[in-house]
């Protein structure tokens, strides 16, 4: 009997003819590295939940740039744990806050650098949540003022791109008028469009001691049931004036990722949250996974869906794993 059916596998047969028809890449300029900076002295904290991150303080950031650069990234996220907290998360907008000295020293040392300013309140306020609170209701827009203070704040500090990741409304037109009036027209906003509320968050509140002090973050926070409202929450942003939109968590919103990608004209940028990162790490410490062939096939699953750029805790060993295989 004569089959009839195409022969897909010859395409596959070596090595070199998959790097031939390759349909995705990953290179060093696809990652943004997040880093905590902490307030105080002599501080190079490991985070206990994330291996191979760590909370560091102005006097550690030298040495964490310089291997940043060693590496090939050219991206780096800011948060910042400042000495001290209140109601209205002062230490986020203060001229001297940490994440403004930072930023200030980076653009300083390695001009070259990208400094994307995480700009939220919640590492910051004495409650742990991204806005003003009272009694136990998260106000919005009388966040939005603190948020475009902060905004600005960073802008002067150097800030190359400001990434409001707070979820209230209004948050992207409030911050871009906020900074057009300051005079800081030219400087992007890379909006957190679409942010669920997630169980993938853990390490991170660790990382950046954020934590909330009562409730949780579902009333501003989307619910991860939801598809539909991505498209509203990014075509607000869209409209409000955002440059780029980023979509978090990443390996459970892959069809978030793409949905978004195919829908607006923007660059996407995924956020493999602490939680993908801690996982991987966890179980590659068990012997229960390879942590290279993992890690590498997540982000190009990632790129695959959409993403132009992704923040990643992984961008160091992902590249030095990138150059061992070229």
């Amino acid at each position: 009997m004569e089959l009839q059916f195409k022969r897909h596998r010859r395409l596959r047969t070596s090595a070199s003819m998959r790097a031939l028809v390759r349909e995705n890449h990953l290179i060093a300029e696809d990652f943004i590295y997040p880093l905590f900076i902490y307030e105080g002295e002599n501080i190079r904290n490991e985070v206990s939940s994330m291996p191979g991150v760590f909370q560091v303080s102005m006097d550690h950031l030298q040495a964490e740039m310089e291997d940043i650069v060693k590496h090939g990234i050219k991206s780096v996220l800011l948060f910042g744990i400042p000495a001290t907290k209140d109601e209205c998360g002062q230490q986020a907008y203060h001229d001297h806050g940490i994440v403004q000295v930072a930023t200030r020293f980076i653009k300083e040392k390695f001009p070259e650098i990208i400094v994307v300013a995480d700009t939220c309140l919640c590492e910051y306020t004495s409650h742990g949540h991204c806005g003003v609170v009272e009694g136990e209701k998260i106000l919005n827009d009388q966040s939005l003022e603190l948020l475009v203070k902060t905004a600005v704040a960073q802008a002067k500090a150097g800030a190359d791109i400001i990434a409001p990741s707070n979820m209230m409304d209004g948050f992207v037109a409030a911050i871009r008028v906020g900074l057009d009036e300051a005079g800081f027209e030219e400087v992007p906003i890379m909006s957190y469009a679409v942010k669920y509320s997630s169980a993938f968050y853990g390490p991170f509140r660790e990382a950046a001691e954020g934590a909330p002090q009562f409730g949780d973050r579902k009333t501003y926070q989307m619910d991860p049931a939801n598809r539909m409202e991505a498209f509203r929450e990014a075509e607000s942003d869209v409209a409000e004036g955002a440059d780029f939109l980023i979509i978090k968590p990443g390996m459970p919103y892959l069809d978030i990722v793409r949905d978004i990608k195919n829908t607006f004209n923007l660059p996407v940028v995924v956020y493999n949250v602490s939680g993908e990162y801690s996982m991987i790490k966890a179980a590659a410490a068990n012997g229960w996974i390879d942590e290279k062939n993992t890690v590498l096939e997540m982000l190009i699953g990632m790129k695959r869906a959409g993403a132009d750029l992704i923040i990643t805790y992984a961008a160091k060993d992902a590249i030095r794993w990138l150059k061992e295989e070229v």
